[in-house]
């Protein structure tokens, strides 16, 4: 099996994405997590939705915080709810290196560097208080931010850096206050910080 984040484009350069006010695509697995199609991001995202291409990403700043961030008030999923620095989906010719940039850069007006594949197979499902489904395999990513978020107020309400203890604790004991993935990914990320230090 190719690993699904593997875009055609191998170039790191990512793919040309649609025009403003065009269709963003997103793309579809298998339960085989082989690629099977593309959808409309929009229209995806249902009480019903498929299994789809994702990534999250966790950056750092030179201190060693991490940047957390409130999702929007009009998003479509857990409106104002606190989750990890960045998420997003790959166009299908991009490679997720090449997605996580420049999703960074669309949100938060960030640039980054040391991307990294932290957790290669998360995958997940949860429902939302508004009864749609996120259903994505979506491969956890670190990243080291080199300027200051400015970040977009249709994406992002607001960010805070954190210390990665406190956001264990946030994690472990009141992982309501959390978007459900981050909420998950904390423990695993934790556990392979620790790991990797031992």
């Amino acid at each position: 099996m190719t690993h699904p984040g593997n875009g055609v484009d191998e170039s790191g350069r990512g793919a040309k994405l649609p025009e403003n006010g065009s269709t963003e695509l997103v793309v579809l697995l298998d339960d085989g997590l082989e690629r099977s199609g593309v959808a409309d991001k929009w229209a995806v995202h249902t009480t019903d939705t498929p299994l789809h291409l994702a990534f999250s990403c966790y950056i750092r700043d030179n201190s060693g915080r991490f940047l957390m961030t409130r999702r929007a008030l009009c998003k479509k999923t857990w409106p104002g709810v606190w989750t990890n620095s960045c998420c997003g989906h790959p166009a299908p010719e991009e490679t997720m290196e090449g997605a996580v940039r420049r999703r960074v850069g669309e949100e938060l007006g960030l640039k980054i560097e040391g991307v990294e594949t932290a957790l290669p197979d998360f995958r997940y499902r949860a429902v939302s208080p508004e009864g749609i489904v996120e259903n994505e395999f979506c491969p956890v990513f670190w990243a080291v931010a080199v300027d200051d978020p400015d970040p977009d107020p249709s994406e992002v309400a607001e960010f805070a850096w954190v210390d990665w203890e406190d956001l264990v604790r946030l994690a472990t004991r009141t992982p309501r206050l959390i978007s459900p993935w981050a909420a998950m990914q904390i423990p695993l990320l934790d556990t392979k910080r620790s790991a990797d230090t031992a």
